[in-house]
């Protein structure tokens, strides 16, 4: 076996391919034996490992051993993920064994909840079989970084892959760990992709030929029948909410930027919202630091980034909407199942031939207004994005501690089509604490959490905005979201702090059952998006679409009664619809 580190020797290209003076068809490159490196439960068989390749390396590797992957103008990547071209929510599992500590952390019991258990035998099983699937192939990856910017709190990762893609994504969406850090890299979490091959679906707890399986008592996660790198990214946003809260950390799916402007660096906003709310388009904003586009972490000290990168939908993505995720795909970045011309080499964002959910990974450095290292102060604002795919809902309302506590917990939204498998249209959703597929505790777990965080810095303030449909729901003769300029032009308003002037009922009005507390205007967006009911054009059935929608938040809201602290569900109940 050949173990590749970072000091490799110099190779060149002239025609044919020639490493120090020997011509060559299909050769990996000499380089130096990292000789303390060890894998965790694994014998490696496979002839060449590389340990944290560089850039350059994997970009050679994935176009001369990768069919799937291109080289586009630009300087990036663009490769594709095989069948799944979304996540797999129904293949995720978590190891559940009965009188371990972990069981009793872990929200089994909901209907809705996406962490099926399976026990540790069928782990062991899926584990082997990613082994035996890794140690045929010729050369594997290993990435190792951390999960997370905040030294005390961060988690070591070591992931083990088979195409370059998958090892270039992951090195965009962790933090790079320190030449010294590397020469200890031991009870890291590891994950072992070989997504290539298809699990068993005869084994115990599996449903189908992909398999998505966590163990925290073990420390590791095992992909199978799926190439979808996003699996890899959410994976370990799942071990991070699960870490966090058992800290007293509050894990958040959320973006996070900060107004530069202020010298003090105070002026931080954060974004909730599920794929397809606009969370991370929203964030990206020239005038603001970005602090991260997708998971964070709430600590004593202020918020954390637990990503080195972005992983952006690219679905119309345009430079006048979204200028600086459209100007961050270049060298370094990694497109995903998406088309181009193959003379001009240009992608074509318009096109979703092969899946509505296309996708650019890159590092959070190719934004011009990074905040790094990723950390900032406490909150001033945050946002609860919601796409509604109904219609019921302001563009942007005021929510009080109960109500901002209500819906964080509800999470209701619509999930857009191409975000999971079989999802073609906007379907009504709720997602507890905007992300329920990540969570692993009770969704009231990170409430008190939340709720806490609120009481300990008061002049939060915290709002509702919608990014869905407008006038009707989302149908074949209306499909009008609301404007993104519009959500750009109610959040600058927000930032600057004009919003809070126009609330109150003396200029404003509490719609709704929901009594939801919407300002009297905004410049630049109509007043009539403040109160959709004025935009149907029959107002009975918009009152009896909103009444709907309200008992199927009482509806959804059962499924939290069982949680040991009475007290803080009556809090949280108050928060909700007449």
């Amino acid at each position: 076996m050949i173990i590749e580190s970072r000091e490799t020797s110099k190779n060149f290209f002239t025609g044919k391919k020639f490493y120090r003076g020997l011509l060559c068809d299909d050769v990996d490159r000499p380089s130096i034996v990292h000789r303390s490196f060890s894998l965790k439960h694994i014998s490696l068989k496979t002839p060449i490992v590389k340990r944290n390749p560089t850039l350059e390396e994997l970009y050679e590797d994935a176009l001369r051993f990768d069919e799937d992957t291109y080289l586009i103008r630009g300087g990036a990547l663009v490769t594709r993920s095989g069948v799944k071209t979304g996540r797999s929510p129904l293949d995720k599992r978590i190891v559940r064994e009965s009188g371990e500590a972990e069981e009793a952390d872990i929200w089994w019991g909901a209907e809705a909840m996406p962490h099926y258990p399976m026990d540790s035998i069928g782990f062991k099983m899926n584990r082997e079989r990613a082994i035996d699937y890794l140690n045929l192939q010729k050369r594997v990856y290993i990435v190792d970084a951390w999960a997370g910017w905040d030294k005390n709190l961060r988690l070591k990762v070591r992931v083990i892959c088979t195409r370059p893609y998958h090892a270039l994504f992951m090195k965009n969406m962790l933090v790079e760990a320190t030449e010294e850090e590397l020469k200890d890299w031991t009870d890291a979490f590891v994950i072992y992709n070989a997504g290539s091959f298809p699990s068993n679906k005869y084994t115990n707890s599996m449903t189908s030929s992909t398999s998505i399986a966590i163990n925290f008592k073990t420390q590791e996660m095992v992909i199978l029948g799926s190439e979808y790198a996003g699996e890899m990214k959410k994976g370990i946003f799942t071990i991070m909410n699960y870490y966090m809260p058992k800290h007293g950390h509050l894990s958040l799916h959320s973006s996070c930027n900060v107004g530069l402007d202020d010298p003090e660096r105070s002026d931080v906003t954060l974004f909730f919202g599920l794929s397809g709310t606009g969370k991370t388009s929203l964030s990206a904003d020239p005038k603001r630091g970005l602090i991260g586009d997708d998971e964070h972490v709430w600590t004593k000290d202020g918020i954390f980034n637990i990503e080195g990168g972005c992983y952006a939908k690219c679905l119309n993505l345009s430079r006048v909407n979204e200028p600086d995720i459209f100007n961050a795909i270049r060298y370094g970045a990694i497109l995903e199942n998406v088309n181009f011309d193959t003379l001009s080499r240009e992608p074509d964002f318009t096109d979703k031939t092969i899946t509505e959910n296309t996708r650019c990974s890159y590092p959070i450095s190719h934004i011009s207004g990074a905040i790094i290292p990723c950390l900032s102060r406490h909150p001033r604002n945050i946002i609860f994005l919601t796409c509604d795919g109904l219609g019921i809902f302001p563009a942007v309302a005021k929510l009080s501690k109960e109500q901002a506590l209500y819906y964080f917990v509800s999470g209701f939204t619509s999930k857009v089509a191409g975000t999971e498998i079989g999802i073609k249209e906007p379907v009504p959703v709720f997602s507890s604490c905007f992300g329920e597929p990540f969570i692993v505790w009770h969704p009231l777990k990170y409430a008190e959490l939340f709720k806490e965080k609120l009481a300990e810095h008061g002049e939060c303030s915290v709002w509702l905005i919608s990014t869905g449909w407008v006038g009707q729901p989302y149908g074949p003769a209306h499909h009008k979201r609301i404007p993104i300029q519009y959500s750009r032009t109610i959040i600058d308003a927000i930032h600057s702090g004009a919003l809070k002037k126009e609330m109150g009922l003396d200029k404003g009005s509490r719609v709704g059952c929901f009594g939801l507390e919407v300002p009297g205007s905004i410049p630049g967006v109509p007043k009539c998006y403040f109160n959709p009911r004025e935009m149907w054009e029959n107002t009975a059935s918009y009152d009896i679409e909103e009444k709907k929608l309200g008992v199927q938040f009482k509806e959804n809201f059962k499924r939290f009664g069982d949680y040991n602290n009475q007290d803080l569900v009556e809090t949280i109940k108050s928060g909700g619809p007449a």
